[in-house]
């Protein structure tokens, strides 16, 4: 299997028109078995932003390939919540724009060395020289994943 860098693929903004799709949020919560017999109660209507779009006008989305963050449980084909109003920290997953490409990998900063790291030991780290063209994006917020 060759290893790729978790690159974005796909950038899109959130839908946050007030008519958005929504689905049912049942009030019980299943202990990852089988639901209760007859259980209908609905406790109310859901919007997948309410979960996830916490500023919706500094939010959008990505949709990433490879396999360095694999280890952070962030998989290729995975759509990523990026959220432009967190400051980025020492330890958040950041999608940045190294030299024109844009990548997801965990900052560290010290002393004012920055560095991004990848989830995956088959790559190293990467350390942006003041020479280098860096801009960090956003602060990855959240995933959201297809299992089907």
């Amino acid at each position: 299997m060759q290893k790729t860098e978790t690159t974005v693929k796909e950038v899109s903004k959130p839908d946050v028109s007030p008519m958005g799709d929504k689905v049912p949020l049942y009030s019980s919560r299943p202990a990852a078995g089988f639901p209760a017999p007859g259980d209908d109660q609905v406790e109310r209507v859901l919007d997948i932003n309410d979960l996830v779009v916490k500023h919706p006008t500094s939010t959008f989305f990505v949709r990433v390939e490879g396999d360095s963050m694999e280890g952070a449980g962030i998989f290729s084909g995975d759509v990523l919540v990026i959220d432009r109003a967190i400051e980025p920290k020492d330890g958040h997953i950041v999608v940045a724009a190294v030299n024109g490409e844009m990548v997801v990998k965990r900052l560290y900063a010290d002393g004012g060395v920055l560095q991004l790291h990848s989830e995956n030991e088959e790559y190293a780290p990467i350390t942006v020289s003041a020479e280098e063209d860096c801009v960090v994006w956003g602060v990855v917020a959240g995933s959201v994943r297809q299992l089907l």
